[in-house]
């Protein structure tokens, strides 16, 4: 059995990231874009699927590890029976190229390390050809298969049948540097790094970003970092935001609920747009708003729920026999077949999240403004379509609640957009439409007998995308209609006292098998708390659910109760952004 996935600390140069263990092993690495594919997979297989290991040779070394302040500079300090070291970890943030630093710094005594290096390309199915090539400028080991290049720098490494490994020891003022470069293998191969220049400018980078955060009360650092997560998640190039930075982390141990999150969710982005907008970044509004106008540039007809990083369509799935899965969660896939749904709440989260950065002062264009014109034409043409809903349900296609709600939303904002801000367009088409939504959620999305939502037409059933109907908007939170909701979904979606989604055993999901409760479903209901006078309560249940952060406060998407683990992809963009609105909530009281 590997590390469990809390165990992953993330660095990464706002275009992919490293995931590294706590026992030092980089399990997963993708180059040069997070949805590119891995030179490094044991995260989804074993030791032999690609990994990069650094830590001492004392097997009873003590670890512990932050992040440098404000930063997404890992370092884990190590204690042995010897003596104490660090190692910093960071990914620089400067375009051009990847590298990936590993700089170990003694401290006290010595200690002896051991490298341990096993380079596997395009998930795991090409071994490279790995040449050593070092000269006066140190020893190094280049790896090539395909279109891919690595060089790996600092200490020598030989070859032990499949595995290539090293060792070396450090004292008091002794540092050594590990840095491994990705290149195309038809470029030249680029020089060593300077590694003191890259970490003096990543440091840089990420406090001087980190300064513009503009929060102030409880769960402070929490939020800082969550912030600084979803920003590493964004792409510095294009604007695209992942969802999550890997692929087929499992829903369920042992289960087939393992999807692929390296893409742009419209939804997802427009949420964490929402976050950095609210706390001081509109730049990154209009740095995303120029992504989506690229990305479903065209005849909106044609439009996407997600896309690739820098807008691209086929996003085909499928499956790679190679990989055994995490914890043998078959099957490990890539692409995401969810990219052929009709999903009716997405241009509603567009809009909401347009209105926000408009309201936070970013000037619309003319191409801004037309694009969301174009949008509200598709929700008006898809109006009655069934849809697969938020949780891109694979069984049958519903009146999904929280779809309704949200073309009610799309169309809100474009009112909003004319009588507040004095565009353009069909108002009172759009207050008409928006009224017939309201009507028909009022009477047809509401059970008769207990007076709750439901979580589409025809059923008793709830589900937790019904506690974002407060804040679109469309009800106050204490409206009588979402207090019965509320007291339906504690009755059956708490789990260990976090929410789940919704009752698979329903069979709404067209999927076999169980999972876990959604962490940003928890955040929900404590904002639901907090904005409803349930201030005891939003307090406490954001106590438990802030527990089930690792120990450097990454939330994955899910978090299995019965063995206090983390489940799904990680770091999740989802769960922090549903935090941060957490906390602004409590704080906000």
């Amino acid at each position: 059995m590997g590390a469990r996935i809390e165990d992953y600390a993330m660095v990464g140069d706002c275009r992919t990231a490293a995931l590294i263990s706590a026992d030092g092993s980089i399990d997963w690495l993708c180059v040069p874009r997070f949805d590119s594919a891995s030179i490094f997979a044991a995260l989804l297989g074993s030791a032999e699927h690609g990994h990069w290991t650094l830590a001492p040779r004392d097997p009873e070394a003590r670890m512990t590890r932050r992040y440098d302040d404000d930063t997404l500079i890992l370092t884990t300090r190590w204690e042995t029976s010897t003596g104490t070291a660090e190692v910093h970890e960071f990914m620089p943030v400067d375009g051009g190229r990847v590298d990936l630093v590993r700089r170990v710094v003694g401290v006290s005594g010595y200690v002896d390390f051991a490298t341990e290096l096993r380079m596997r390309f395009d998930y795991a199915k090409s071994i490279p050809w790995v040449l050593q090539v070092g000269g006066t400028m140190g020893p190094a080991l280049r790896g090539i298969a395909g279109p891919d290049a690595c060089v790996v720098r600092g200490v020598a490494l030989h070859a032990d049948g499949d595995v290539h490994r090293g060792f070396f020891t450090v004292e008091p003022d002794v540092t050594v540097d590990l840095t491994l470069t990705w290149y195309h293998s038809h470029r030249e191969e680029p020089g060593p790094l300077p590694v003191d220049d890259a970490l003096a400018r990543t440091r840089d980078w990420w406090t001087t970003w980190a300064s513009r955060i503009d929060h102030s009360g409880p769960y402070h650092d929490q939020v800082i970092r969550s912030l600084i997560t979803l920003r590493a998640l964004s792409n510095l190039d294009t604007g695209g935001i992942v969802a999550a930075a890997t692929t087929s982390l499992p829903e369920q141990f042992g289960g087939a609920r393992n999807w692929d999150y390296r893409y742009v969710w419209l939804r997802d982005a427009s949420l964490t747009l929402e976050a950095l907008v609210n706390h001081g970044f509109l730049h990154v509004a209009e740095h995303w708003r120029m992504w989506l106008m690229r990305a479903i540039a065209g005849d909106t007809e044609d439009i996407q729920i997600m896309y690739g990083i820098a807008g691209e369509r086929d996003l085909l799935e499928r499956e790679l026999p190679q990989l055994p899965g995490y914890e043998n969660s078959a099957p490990v896939r890539i692409g995401n077949g969810a990219v052929d749904q009709y999903q009716g709440d997405v241009i509603g989260e567009v809009m909401v999240g347009l209105d926000d950065a408009r309201a936070a002062g970013l000037a619309e264009t003319p191409l801004s403004w037309s694009l969301q014109k174009a949008l509200l034409e598709q929700v008006e043409a898809k109006l009655e379509w069934l849809d697969n809903g938020i949780w891109e349900m694979r069984g049958e296609p519903r009146m999904f609640t929280q779809s309704r709600v949200m073309k009610w939303a799309a169309f809100d904002r474009g009112v909003r957009a004319v009588e507040r801000y004095g565009l353009d367009g069909s108002v009172d088409h759009w207050r008409e439409l928006r009224d017939r939504l309201r009507h028909e959620i009022d009477t047809e999305c509401v059970d008769p007998a207990s007076g709750r939502f439901v979580q589409y037409a025809g059923t008793d059933e709830v589900d937790a995308s019904l506690l974002l109907l407060p804040q679109v908007g469309f009800c106050a939170p204490d409206d009588p209609r979402m207090v019965a909701t509320v007291e339906h979904i504690e009755r059956t979606l708490l789990r260990g006292g976090l929410v789940l989604r919704y009752r698979t055993s329903t069979g709404v999901d067209g999927l076999a098998g169980d999972e876990h409760p959604f962490l940003a479903c928890t955040f929900w209901l404590v904002t639901q708390y907090a904005r409803s006078g349930r201030h005891d309560d939003a307090t406490a249940l954001m106590k438990s659910a802030l527990a089930t952060a690792n120990d450097v406060g990454l939330f994955s998407e899910e978090y299995n109760v019965d063995e206090q683990r983390q489940a799904g992809n990680t770091p999740q963009a989802l769960s922090h952004l549903a935090f941060v609105r957490a906390a602004d909530a409590l704080r906000d009281g």
